[in-house]
């Protein structure tokens, strides 16, 4: 059996008789998580994963809280009556997320079955997304339990995004909770240049519940219609059961007529939640939680340096990042929020170090001097900041500045570099990771798609959004650089602003529907395939009618 390794830990971090004194008084969570391990090791005969350090810790601290608490006597007494009841590994975060699973398990449909063996053959997968979650978990609990919702719902990040805090789909979602621009502003999440609440664990968590709670509302507590609404929006679901119903067919989630996505999505959470519940029989082992928070929020006050912010908590800023993703750039948001969340060892020296800081030294200043015909936006762009919180700062009407003058710029403390997670540098990442042999550089011009420029350059319209981290339905504007992967041996040609061939080649054009018009006829007539007339203008059916507008997007090359 593999032994925590936990003795070696503290002397180091207490005097000798408190570590006595804790030894004897380990809280449910940690001992639980110990005798999970021990369990795993005798039973598997393979090495059982030890408690990171940061849980360890986190784990000592709530010990050493409990202890100034009850005193050290009552700890020397023995375990508490709540350690002795109960199964140990029920004391983890795991049990208690089980205690509030209410949703049918779906074991008897194929398509659970199906994802259940998918984890069972991915345990690895599940070892790093459980990771990932750890500092989120028992937040999103207790936020669901206070709103008496089932925590299966608990796990639905992990099938929206593998609890990655910067995840983004081709459809424009984003966050833990994958939320598209238009459904999180509904929900209260502010998007913009400095945040995205879509990416705020605090904020996006009180949306989603919020949201989930409506669902759950609508479709009368029927949470797998509900889960199949948060996925693929309330309307498609409402369709589906009423086509149903017209036809005398049962209108329960497993008989109706979904988006292949969505028909896959339920079974995934109902797959989560067996392997939560009976870990041993699909030989999972899960990584141990103890129930305890994993982060702590800390209110700044006003505008702070991330680097600086990083420093105060003595935390590397990459965590800072991880933990706050909505933050864009080097700081806060001028106009907030302020709100950062610490790793929970980390919080309090953080206040700790802030109360001592001035509050003019939370950020760096410049002083700028206006050159001839120098604007606003240049110098926003030069300084990464926004013009309008260059007028604010300067108290600045409209537009007019005057060479020679001042202007006062708080700017980042720390080379751009440094900020490593901002979007900006996300982004570049992204853009230069190596998709094949040749790398090429287009310029967006005025009305340009993805689909003219993947067509022009012959290459996936997807694929190309992903390699500059964007999505196929994000606006794209002039001049904006777009990089281009091709396979196709060669030196990469630098900035291009034309397809490789002479001339810009792919034009869009709005064709009204005329009396005795088919897609086919159209199709035909502009060189290009049905599919993709139904797909740019959204059409399921093969019916048209007249005086209907239509996209067509031609290479005028083609045409004659």
């Amino acid at each position: 059996m593999t032994h925590l390794n936990i003795i070696p830990l503290l002397p180091t971090l207490l005097p000798v008789h408190r570590v006595l004194a804790m030894l004897l008084a380990l809280t449910p969570a940690l001992a639980s998580c110990m005798h999970q391990q021990a369990v795993a090791a005798d039973s598997e005969e393979t090495s059982a994963p030890a408690l990171s350090e940061p849980t360890m810790l986190l784990a000592m601290s709530r010990i050493d809280d409990s202890l100034d608490a009850q005193g050290i006597a009552d700890a020397e007494n023995g375990f508490d009556d709540e350690f002795a009841i109960g199964p140990l590994e029920d004391q983890t975060l795991w049990g208690h997320i089980r205690d509030g699973f209410v949703i049918e398990s779906g074991l008897e449909h194929k398509r659970t079955r199906s994802e259940l063996e998918w984890y069972r053959s991915h345990k690895e997968y599940l070892d790093r997304v459980m990771t990932r979650a750890e500092p989120f978990l028992h937040y999103i609990l207790t936020e669901a339990e206070k709103r008496q919702l089932p925590t299966e719902l608990v796990l639905l990040p992990i099938v929206e995004s593998a609890f990655q805090p910067f995840a983004y789909s081709h459809g424009r979602a984003a966050g833990l909770w994958q939320f598209i621009p238009s459904t999180g502003r509904m929900y209260g999440l502010k998007q913009d240049w400095w945040y995205d609440g879509r990416r705020d664990i605090h904020a996006s968590t009180q949306a989603a519940l919020n949201y989930l709670e409506a669902l759950g509302k609508e479709f009368k507590g029927d949470w797998l219609h509900a889960l199949a609404a948060y996925n693929a929006g309330s309307g498609n679901v409402r369709r589906a059961i009423r086509k149903n119903k017209k036809r005398n067919k049962p209108i329960d989630y497993w008989n109706l007529d979904l988006p292949k996505e969505t028909r896959a999505y339920v079974p995934k959470l109902l797959a989560l939640k067996e392997i939560i519940t009976n870990p041993r029989e699909h030989e999972v082992t899960l990584h141990c939680i103890p129930y305890a928070p994993g982060f702590i929020e800390v209110d700044s006050g006003s505008q702070i340096d991330l680097a600086l912010a990083a420093e105060l908590a003595d935390i590397d800023i990459e965590t800072l990042y991880m933990y706050n993703p909505a933050f864009n750039r080097w700081s806060t948001p001028p106009e907030g929020p302020h709100r950062l969340i610490l790793p929970a060892e980390a919080a309090s020296l953080f206040e700790e170090n802030l109360d001592a800081l001035p509050e003019e030294e939370r950020l760096s200043w410049k002083r700028h001097k206006i050159a001839n015909g120098e604007t606003l936006s240049e110098i926003a762009v030069k300084y990464n900041t926004t013009v309008a919180h260059l007028r604010k700062v300067n108290k600045i009407r409209g537009n007019s500045i005057r060479a020679g003058k001042h202007l006062l710029i708080p700017v980042a403390s720390r080379d751009r570099d440094v900020y490593s997670l901002t979007a900006g540098q996300r982004k570049q990442a992204t853009q230069n990771t190596s998709r094949g042999q040749t790398k090429q550089t287009h310029v967006v011009q005025s009305g340009e798609s993805f689909w003219e420029i993947s067509r022009a350059y012959g290459v996936n319209m997807h694929k190309l959004a992903k390699w500059n981290a964007m999505a196929v339905r994000d606006p794209l504007r002039e001049g904006q650089k777009l990089v281009v992967w091709s396979n196709k041996a060669g030196k990469s040609s630098g900035q291009r602003s034309a397809a490789p061939s002479k001339g810009t080649t792919m034009r869009t054009i709005s064709y009204t529907v005329r009396n005795g018009d088919s897609l086919s006829r159209i199709a035909d007539r502009y060189r290009v395939s049905i599919a993709d007339l139904q797909r740019w203008n959204t059409i399921k059916g093969k019916y048209l009618q007249p005086g209907q507008k239509l996209k067509v997007h031609i290479d005028v090359r083609n045409q004659s």
